[in-house]
């Protein structure tokens, strides 16, 4: 049994959303996804139980992926390793992939094969990640899934003095007090998170192809700026938040053993 015909879940279990892939035939058969929550085993089984079937390979990734490992009894791998699988099936000729989600930022380099090389985490801060954003849009008034458009409707960007979550949630409450347009600070969060990643992605080797994925790959405005910044083709797919589990689910049927 080839590649093409072998079937996959790859399990996603990040800090703020858990992602769940089925791979078969070559292509994304579901997806779904759920707040993680305190408890996602529950609902992962309940997920599992629809989507699985019979002889399904099985491969858990992101925070919580010694949780599923331990109550599938499935591999687990890296959200690096899975992320750069997915990169080069999604975009086989790029070069370089970010990952922005919910609580960190990744930036990759690609290697043949569905490898990588060199790689570069924000783990330790939650500045400019989905979490940060989410904060900053009700800090603004707008829901997270406003904050890009309205950023980008903007004609500029306030400056923003500090990427630290409560210390920007601050400042722009500030902001707003005194009178300053909302979209324009939405902007200038926007090209401050910009340029920290940026400034991340200088210590790698980036191409002039990058696969740009994960929930923040959903901001229109986030998707400019980073385009600004970097300076380079920026690639987003269909469903980037996904795009770990597939990797996941790549990896899982390229490691099974032959039927």
């Amino acid at each position: 049994m080839n590649e093409s015909t072998r079937a996959a879940i790859g399990i996603d279990i990040g800090s703020r959303m858990t992602k769940v892939v089925r791979l078969e035939g070559g292509r994304i058969a579901a997806a779904r996804a759920f707040d993680t929550g305190h408890d996602p085993l529950a609902r992962l089984r309940e997920l599992l139980a629809e989507l699985s079937r019979p002889g399904d390979i099985h491969v858990a990734t992101g925070y919580g992926r010694h949780l599923a490992k331990a109550e599938l009894s499935c591999p687990a791998v890296t959200e690096i390793r899975a992320c750069a699988r997915a990169a080069r099936w999604l975009c086989p000729d790029c070069e370089s992939a970010i990952d922005i989600g919910g609580q960190d930022t990744k930036a990759i380099e690609l290697a043949a094969g569905g490898g990588f090389g060199r790689f570069e985490m924000n783990d330790r801060c939650a500045a400019g990640t989905g979490r940060f954003l989410e904060v900053m849009a009700g800090a603004l008034g707008y829901t997270l899934q406003d904050l890009g458009t309205e950023a980008l409707a903007a004609d500029r960007g306030v400056e923003i003095s500090s990427m630290c979550t409560v210390f920007a949630e601050s400042e722009v409450v500030s902001l707003v007090a005194r009178g300053e347009d909302r979209r324009r600070i939405a902007r200038g969060l926007h090209v401050s998170t910009a340029r920290r990643v940026a400034a991340m992605t200088s210590r790698i080797q980036m191409g002039r192809r990058t696969l740009f994925v994960g929930g923040v790959a959903r901001n229109p405005c986030m998707i400019e700026m980073l385009r600004q910044e970097l300076a380079c083709e920026l690639v987003v797919p269909e469903q980037p938040e996904y795009a770990v589990a597939i990797g996941a689910a790549l990896i899982g049927i390229e490691n099974a053993p032959a039927a």
